[in-house]
């Protein structure tokens, strides 16, 4: 951590250094490149300006030519200041040489001006050019080599300042240099530094970390995970050991109610069993005896009816009802039990077959009630074909039986496909228009051996509407009981869809069941 702390000054003294040095890099190239280029070119333009006046003028002495004047003038008229081009390198260039050459060269040229040239003019135009002679050129000649001179040596005191500035700019790159280099053997040094703390404090924690959780989570939960490594990763560590006392406090819970459920599946399984035993007893031990019972009360009943007082022919009569009720009791029973665990052939089942077959099982029943039962056309579904007839028989036998005395049974079966959540079901209807059922034994009438009306008005044993759910349970559907819109009562029930049944009920098929169709 201290030589963390130690690298991280010296980077940062370095990152200074290198700062500093970077301005001044900087500061030397513009002056360079901007500022003396500026005062080189400007020198080298001053001159060729004066000597473009000089050659207008030298014309001008010789020709009289006021045309040939004409670059004298505009060359006056623009003529620049090499004192402003010296101060405007003050900024950049501490040499007061260079000021002092400036103003020899601006004397010069106010001198030839003033001395020479402006009095040439005037004495041309006013006696022509003959008047110039010889030793008036030699004179304005000399002044003009006079002010040449002073001009070089401005240029030169430049031209010296550049390679002083140039200088300073090399000294400048090679201190660059070097703190470039310093600063790559810092950063590389502290990159090496960091690495091994990183690795140290948290890539070996984490490693450890991470080959203990692969050891936890390969099943052995009794691994404890060691909080190893800074605060941070320790931290971890220890929620990744409670999470792990969790798991296995959970895993050891669910075990034992795995091994309570495999000792409840046994029950089960030996209830199952008993139960077996005993539809197989009801189906014969016990039904056996009940024939004979019934057979000879009836046999009783035809000889000697008659034959004693009202009382006994009554016993009788109670005798065969009681026989005949326990015979149909243990069938439905029977069926009840069966459904599910008998398993009989699963097959694409066209509902309007089975409802043929169910309505043909019906046909006494329908003909002696006068009831009309019609359908819209039905699906095809998966399941066993002799179950489903037994719901459509249960279901369609329910509506005849609890007809309204004052009025024609109409029963209809319709159905429709509904989509839910991207899964499509079959909404089956079977509506009639019969007594109803109120809404407060919608649940209670699905219940086994439940009766909502005395067995001496409604025949039955209690059974049919608990086969129906069971039969639907049985196909993945649920059966309920929706309130009607008018008289009588509205049974529903859904049938999972198959790729194969997937097409909407189209018209309404009429078939009457009174004995024609």
């Amino acid at each position: 951590m201290v030589l963390l702390i130690v690298a991280g000054v010296v980077l940062g003294l370095l990152l200074g250094a290198a700062g500093l040095v970077f301005a001044q890099l900087a500061d030397r190239q513009a002056a360079l490149t901007k500022n003396i280029f500026a005062a080189v070119v400007a020198v080298e333009e001053g001159l060729i300006t004066y000597v473009d006046a000089e050659t207008g003028l030298r014309g001008f002495a010789l020709s009289g030519d006021e045309d040939i004047l004409a670059p004298y003038v505009q060359s006056l008229a623009q003529r620049p200041s090499f004192v402003a081009i010296a101060e405007d390198l003050s900024d950049v260039v501490s040499d007061p040489e260079l000021l002092a050459r400036a103003q020899a060269a601006d004397a010069a040229a106010d001198a030839w001006i003033t001395d020479y040239a402006e009095p040439l003019v005037a004495q041309v135009r006013e006696q022509g050019p003959s008047s110039v002679d010889l030793a008036n050129v030699e004179a304005g000649k000399a002044q003009f080599d006079a002010f040449r001179g002073a001009v070089e040596h401005l240029s030169h005191e430049v031209r010296s300042a550049r390679s002083d500035v140039a200088a300073d700019l090399a000294r400048w790159t090679r201190y660059a240099s070097t703190v470039v280099a310093l600063l790559a053997v810092a950063a590389v040094t502290v990159g090496i530094l960091i690495w091994t703390a990183l690795r140290r404090w948290v890539v070996e924690p984490l490693d450890a970390l991470a080959g203990d959780a692969r050891i936890v989570a390969g099943g052995d939960l009794r691994h404890e995970v060691v909080a190893t490594g800074p605060g941070e990763i320790a931290d971890l560590s220890r929620d990744v050991e409670r999470m792990r006392g969790a798991l296995l406090t959970q895993v050891e819970a669910v075990e034992a109610s795995h091994a309570l459920l495999e000792e409840q599946a046994e029950e089960l399984r030996r209830s199952n069993r008993d139960l077996e035993q005993f539809a197989y007893v009801a189906s014969h031990d016990l039904q056996e005896p009940l024939r004979k019972i019934a057979s000879f009360t009836q046999l009783l009943q035809k000889r000697y009816g008659g034959q004693m007082d009202e009382r006994a022919d009554q016993y009788i009569e109670f005798a065969v009802d009681g026989a005949k009720r326990m015979q149909r009791l243990i069938q439905d029973l029977l069926g009840f039990s069966r459904v599910g665990r008998v398993g009989g052939e699963v097959t694409d089942v066209p509902l309007d077959e089975v409802l043929d077959v169910a309505l043909g099982n019906l046909e006494n029943a329908i003909t002696d009630s006068g009831a009309v039962v019609t359908h819209d056309e039905l699906p095809v579904v998966r399941g066993e074909a002799p179950l489903l007839a037994q719901l459509f028989q249960n279901l369609v036998g329910n509506a005849v039986k609890f007809r309204a005395a004052d009025r024609v049974p109409h029963i209809h079966l319709s159905a429709r496909l509904v989509q839910d959540s991207g899964r499509s079901e079959w909404e089956l209807e079977c509506r009639d228009n019969g007594i109803g059922i109120d809404a407060q034994y919608a649940e209670r009438v699905f219940v086994i051996f439940q009766r909502l009306h005395p067995k001496d008005v409604y025949e039955g044993t209690g059974i049919g509407l608990a086969l129906c759910k069971k039969i639907v349970e049985f196909h993945g559907g649920r059966i309920w009981i929706e309130p009607p819109a008018g008289e009588g009562t509205s049974i529903r029930w859904t049938l999972p869809s198959t790729q194969t049944n997937d097409r909407d009920p189209v018209e309404e098929v009429s078939v009457t069941r009174d004995g024609s169709s």
